[in-house]
């Protein structure tokens, strides 16, 4: 069996009050002209400097393989930076914690330049984690990203999932791409090795969904356009999770034919979103639909206001807050959905108030 080294994340009531005491006369202490400043990311017996603006966070559990466990990889690939790293490292959690064989796992990271800090804090949270930082060149989708509903989807490294192939190391065949606002609850080799049945990608499909709100007007009014979808039967998936044959991409280009359908999005506007539609355009009705606990989406509730939703009906591997609203942010703002509380046991977020060291 494999097993798994615990500690327990809250303070003994003892301790808790002489923490409390001394927060008290430490924060006393403080001038008020610099006290932001001072208690930013600060802990009393300090062994991290503070940040510029990023969250400190718990060293993680150790968690470790059992003898069962054979060496076999699993390809894990998300994006980094400052403003969704306290996601990801709730998620990086998730995935170990739940996880029969945590060792196996192979976190492939991209980030747009290069910041210590941001690694600095991968490493000291997860001492033991198993990963490596790529840079996603930020040039490729120059003049190619469109503006969207929302802001945070026009970034340049929401696009990275579209060069996996050519990031990755040639001898990685196939990875796990996730988004940095999931957790998941399940042990994610179920979902590493779902058969792909010979298709480029595999991720839940949801058919019942009104394909056709995703792209505009024009577009369905154009026969030339409209008919890219004339012998297949699309349906709406999410690109936040995705099983993708990393092989088979780079063999056929599909960087290349999402790109083309963002080129086209420049020139007549087909789309309101960010990077999903030009991936439904090129792989809607040709993927390999998989169950629907492995992505339990629209926690986020929508992309203006970010309204709560509550769960599907079915068993869950995988929630997902996509939509605006995020519940680190929430949870901050003492407003949560409570959908949000499902999310924050995989919290190691230090808040801004020092605390003992452990």
């Amino acid at each position: 069996m494999a097993y798994r080294r615990s500690y327990s994340l809250s303070l003994p009531i003892g301790l808790l009050s002489l923490f409390l005491i001394i927060n008290f006369v430490h924060l006393a202490a403080i001038p008020s002209a610099s006290a932001a400043a001072t208690t930013t990311n600060v802990r009393l017996s300090v062994t991290r400097k503070p940040s510029k603006s990023l969250p400190v966070f718990r060293e993680a559990p150790a968690f470790r393989n059992g003898e069962e466990c054979k060496k076999d990889l699993i390809h894990v690939a998300m994006t980094l930076d400052a403003n969704y790293l306290r996601g990801t490292v709730a998620a990086v959690l998730s995935i170990l914690q739940h996880s029969f064989c945590p060792e196996n796992i192979f976190f492939h990271f991209l980030w747009s330049h290069y910041d210590k800090e941001i690694y600095n804090n991968i490493k000291n949270t997860f001492p033991y984690l198993r990963f490596k930082v790529y840079r996603f060149d930020t040039n490729r989708v120059s003049g190619k990203i469109s503006k969207s509903i929302r802001q945070a989807l026009d970034q340049p490294l929401n696009y990275a999932r579209i060069y996996l192939a050519d990031i990755l190391p040639m001898n990685v065949n196939r990875v796990i791409y996730l988004d940095s606002d999931i957790v998941v609850v399940d042990d994610i080799e179920k979902l590493w090795k779902v058969d792909l049945e010979g298709k480029v990608l595999a991720a839940p499909e949801y058919c019942q969904a009104n394909f056709k709100r995703y792209f505009t007007d024009d577009f369905w009014a154009d026969p030339e356009l409209s008919n890219t979808f004339k012998g297949r039967n699309p349906c709406y998936f999410n690109t936040g999770v995705m099983v993708v044959d990393i092989q088979k991409w780079r063999e056929g280009g599909y960087s290349y034919k999402v790109e083309e359908w963002m080129t086209i999005q420049k020139q007549k506007r087909i789309y309101h979103l960010g990077s999903l539609p030009p991936f439904l355009l090129v792989f809607a009705g040709h993927i390999k639909g998989i169950d629907h606990r492995w992505n339990q989406h629209g926690l986020g509730g929508d992309n203006i206001e970010g309204k709560c939703r509550g769960l599907h009906p079915g068993p869950i591997s995988l929630l997902h807050w996509s939509g605006k609203g995020k519940p680190w942010l929430r949870l901050d703002s003492r407003k949560p959905c409570p959908v949000d509380h499902l999310w924050a046991p995989y919290d190691l977020y230090l808040s801004k108030k020092p605390i003992l060291d452990e």
